[in-house]
């Protein structure tokens, strides 16, 4: 049984003739009997009807050669092939240099051929065409990825960002530590030698395979990660923002069965119900308004500006219940003016009145006169110093610190703000709020 081969260029990338150990050279002879590995010999040792082991010289055999024709007569396989890897050596249009390194063929030869078959050839160039497409469509079909434009995320090594991403390296596509990251050490002992039994080669073929189902898993969960857009999870969470309170407790109740649907069916599910949670918002508030008597939306807008007013008038009377029944314990005073300070302005004042009917004085304002860094030092700035009782110098130096890790990670929470200026706490929420109001730092 004859068949043809591919061409290989180089004797010494194929094994040696298994009965004379010499390098195969074109045309060789394959067994269709044995193998794998597959059993190679030359035409001599295939003359004298060699065999080995299992081997017997009746088997059926392969020709392997390259020696004809692909897409010209006057080009052979061994040529084509010749021809491609000059192209990648010397690079496209150096066709002097890859008349030299094929030695069979002219430099008008080659720019001819290569032309007319590998770049104006209609077969081709419908096949690129088509896979083209195919990328085009694959990337239209994926949800929340990265694409060519988008810039990865480049987070400092041990950083919260580099945490969050699970050490993701955009600059290698890949982590730190993969999943199951010790499965390449039950092969480095493994070596396949002619002497092992059936029995002991199983067992080695069998360790492969198991290696391989866990390579496959290992790329499932990227692939998880990579469609669903889970590696910049900075960015998974913003997007996330936009839904309800209630559809982001689904999001994250559902997104441990992500894996079992595409991205698109799984934003599907998850936009229809945030649609659901509206409309059952939506039909509640209108039976609101039929049970209050309202039937136009000019009635319900007045409706909606009355409720407001009504629940604000009823705080305020029962503000000053609550209070003359916290007066007698001072802490409990404290505590009500603290949960109750955002509802009426009038709460600071009393709580100041409090403090110091308590028995408890604030400290006066810190004199910045004559003290260094005060020149450098905004109103704001120094009003701020006064009533924190924090020297200029200090406030700059907090100031930068801050500043610089909010601008490395993006954002800043007062507990790492409180991690990084050990200070008071309360002076520490006072610097880190001020300076967000002012535009210094972002809160994450």
């Amino acid at each position: 049984m004859d068949r043809l081969a591919p061409f290989v260029s180089d004797p010494f990338d194929q094994p040696p003739c298994r009965g004379c150990s010499s390098y195969l050279m074109e045309p060789y002879i394959k067994c269709a009997d044995c193998g794998p590995p597959p059993l190679l010999i030359c035409l001599q040792c295939f003359t004298r009807g060699f065999e080995y082991k299992k081997h017997q010289s009746d088997h059926s055999y392969e020709i392997m050669t390259s020696d004809f024709p692909i897409l010209d007569p006057n080009w052979r396989a061994q040529e084509e092939m010749a021809l491609l890897e000059a192209v990648m050596d010397c690079g496209f249009g150096n066709w002097q240099d890859v008349a030299n390194q094929m030695r069979t063929k002219s430099k008008e030869d080659c720019e001819k051929h290569y032309m007319k078959h590998f770049v104006n050839n209609p077969l081709f160039s419908s096949t690129l065409l088509s896979l083209k497409q195919s990328e085009e469509s694959k990337d239209l079909d994926t949800a929340i990825t990265f694409r060519p434009s988008d810039e990865p995320p480049r987070p400092a090594f041990d950083s919260a960002l580099s945490r969050d991403m699970a050490g993701y390296m955009p600059a290698r596509a890949d982590f730190v530590e993969e999943f199951d990251n010790y499965a390449e050490w039950d092969l480095r002992d493994i070596d396949f030698v002619e002497d092992d039994s059936d029995i002991l080669h199983a067992l080695k073929l069998a360790v492969v395979d198991i290696y391989h189902s866990r390579l496959k898993e290992r790329q499932r969960r990227k692939k998880i990660l990579r469609d669903h857009g889970l590696i910049n999870l900075r960015k998974f969470q913003i997007l996330e923002r936009r839904y309800p309170k209630e559809v982001q407790d689904l999001c994250e109740a559902m997104r441990h069965f992500a894996r079992l649907v595409g991205p698109i069916e799984h934003d599907k599910f998850i936009e229809s119900q945030t649609l659901d949670f509206e409309l059952r918002k939506e039909i509640k508030r209108l039976q609101e308004y039929r049970l209050a008597g309202v039937f136009t939306f000019r009635g319900a807008r007045v409706y909606d500006c009355l409720k407001v007013h009504r629940e604000e008038e009823r705080l305020k009377r029962c503000m000053l219940t609550d209070l003359l029944q916290c007066l007698q314990d001072s802490t409990a005073c404290q505590q009500w003016l603290h949960s109750d300070s955002g509802i009426n302005p009038v709460t600071p004042i009393l709580s100041s009145a409090v403090m110091d009917g308590a028995g408890r004085r604030n400290a006066p304002p810190l004199n910045l006169t004559g003290l260094p860094g005060t020149e450098k030092l905004n109103d704001k700035e120094k009003e701020l110093c006064q009533m924190v009782r924090l020297v200029p110098g200090a406030y700059l130096e907090y100031k930068s610190a801050l500043m610089n890790e909010s601008s490395r990670l993006g954002g800043l929470k007062l507990a790492q703000a409180r991690t990084l200026i050990k200070i008071d706490v309360n002076k520490t929420r006072k610097i880190y709020d001020f300076l967000i109001r002012e535009g210094y730092i972002t809160k994450a």
